[in-house]
């Protein structure tokens, strides 16, 4: 499935709704409410059996990313804001916080499913600037790059803050 050319227009999610998915451990789509396909104008069908980076918004730096699966493969949860990309074009804002599903039997990690919903304006414009600066630097020295001005923004924040505590504490004052 081709990606779209991404437009400057937002789409602004209903405060009292979250979009909902579920992936296996390689984030393949597996499951999905109604909402998630009406905000990024995919049907269930075309989104079902994807990756879920289908919807990446090119704004969003990888070392992010890269952070995330890290954690949540090595079964902790995080709470991340994400900038995704709609069907087409138009951007939208979430805070995502994902839960880890294990066997019952092994406890193995089979997948993660994940709870998105409304970012508000002041968070936006807080974390917009880190990551366009963090993808500028992925562009230039690659993802390294990005990850050592991550390591020395969060430095700068506090001596024991890390991504987690940013994230949560954005998510707190929301």
């Amino acid at each position: 499935m081709k990606r779209p050319e991404p437009r400057d227009e937002e789409i602004i999610l209903n405060r009292n709704k979250y979009i909902e998915s579920q992936t296996d451990t390689k984030g393949i789509i597996t499951d999905c409410n109604d909402y998630f396909a009406e905000i990024s104008g995919y049907t269930k069908e075309e989104l079902i059996g994807k990756a879920h980076n289908l919807i990446r918004h090119p704004d969003m730096p990888r070392i992010i990313f890269k952070l995330l699966w890290n954690r949540i493969q090595n079964g902790h949860n995080i709470i991340a804001v994400i900038k995704n990309l709609a069907k087409d074009g138009r951007y939208y804002w979430v805070f995502t916080h994902f839960e880890i599903i294990r066997d019952i039997n092994t406890k193995e990690i089979t997948g993660y499913r994940a709870y998105r919903k409304y970012v508000s304006k002041h968070i936006t414009a807080v974390l917009t600037p880190l990551y366009k600066k963090l993808v500028e630097l992925e562009k230039e020295g690659g993802m390294e790059a990005s990850e050592t001005y991550l390591n020395a923004f969060l430095k700068e924040k506090g001596e024991h803050i890390t991504i987690d505590n940013l994230m949560e504490e954005i998510y707190r004052f929301y």
